[in-house]
């Protein structure tokens, strides 16, 4: 039973065959195939893997965090880039996604704003319950842009 402090996300995964299946949720209508990353035995170009996706999640975790806080500031901009990065390495003879790189790029109108994106940007990162429910490190390096 899903409580106010308790919010559940079903996802289900059907096997295609080989390392390839499709992921859907019965609250979402787009489904998403998604394989073993080509780097690994069997492995499939072209497709989502759970490395990109487990990425993506902290990636897109800080947009809707920033978007959320911008909205609640009143803070204005024309443009949101997350460009990230995740990093698969060896710790104890194992594979971790160690570390998730994030370069945010803001672009704002007014050059006296530039501290508050800044700031904003940074309490995005902080508040992100993706990157605080994970081990891998954050590297969060955020640009701010002034349009014209």
């Amino acid at each position: 039973m899903q409580t106010p402090e308790e919010h559940n996300y079903s996802v289900t995964i059907e096997w295609d065959g080989g390392r390839i299946g499709t992921m859907h949720s019965a609250a979402l209508e787009q489904k998403v195939q998604v394989a073993t990353p080509p780097e690994f035995p069997g492995g499939v170009e072209g497709i989502w893997s759970p490395e990109h996706l487990f990425t993506a999640a902290v990636s897109s975790c800080f947009m809707t965090s920033f978007t959320a806080i911008a909205e609640y500031s009143k803070f204005e901009f024309d443009a949101l880039k997350v460009e990230s990065e995740g990093v698969m390495s060896k710790e104890e003879g194992k594979f971790v996604m160690s570390r998730i790189i994030l370069r945010p790029v803001l672009t704002i109108q007014d050059p006296s704003k530039e501290k508050k994106a800044h700031r904003l940007m940074e309490k995005a990162e902080e508040i992100c319950l993706i990157s605080r429910s994970i081990k891998s490190e954050i590297v969060f390096e955020p640009q701010v842009k002034i349009a014209g």
